[in-house]
């Protein structure tokens, strides 16, 4: 098997953002979701704490971050998801609300390009949270779900909180 690697990455220098903590800016917040408590800006982050960092306030950063000698960002997860690192992804074909939607990624993208910016998305695909779709039909249809070999199960019934089989 032969591994390619793009030209471009060979000679890249990437930034790493975790969108939750580098920037935030403050328009436009949807209206349609309820945001959870944003911790204060300035003091030490949480586990579970969300900072209100968004795609609009990277955006607001390329000159820094172009500045710095950097010619790619690497992101982490941006897709929608109900934990700060989005790891726990909901749904792959949208980029989390409070990160400013899939319009929000659609501006850097177009930002970033225009400076010679490349943009990588850890995907994450190999990750899924209880509110996957597919994972949450196997909860709630157990070896009935049509979604089955979709994953590995081991035991049945399947305990989405932390690992072990729920009790009987």
């Amino acid at each position: 098997m032969t591994i390619y690697t793009p030209d471009w990455v060979k000679h890249s220098v990437f930034y790493q953002i975790f969108p939750d903590r580098f920037a935030k800016n403050q328009l436009p917040r949807p209206s349609v979701i309820s945001h959870p408590k944003w911790e204060d800006w300035q003091k030490p982050p949480t586990l579970q704490g969300y900072k209100g960092g968004n795609l609009w306030g990277v955006i607001e950063k390329l000159d820094y971050l172009q500045d710095l000698g950097i010619n790619a960002i690497y992101f982490t997860p941006v897709f929608q998801s109900a934990s700060n690192h989005r790891y726990h992804t909901h749904d792959y074909y949208q980029v989390d609300p409070i990160l400013g939607g899939n319009q929000a990624l659609r501006e850097l993208i177009d930002a970033a390009h225009s400076r010679h910016l490349k943009i990588v998305l850890d995907g994450v695909f190999n990750h899924a949270s209880r509110g996957f779709f597919f994972f949450n039909d196997i909860l709630e249809n157990g070896p009935n779900s049509p979604w089955l070999d979709w994953f590995t199960v081991e035991n049945w019934p399947v305990s989405a909180y932390d690992g072990s089989q729920a009790s009987t």
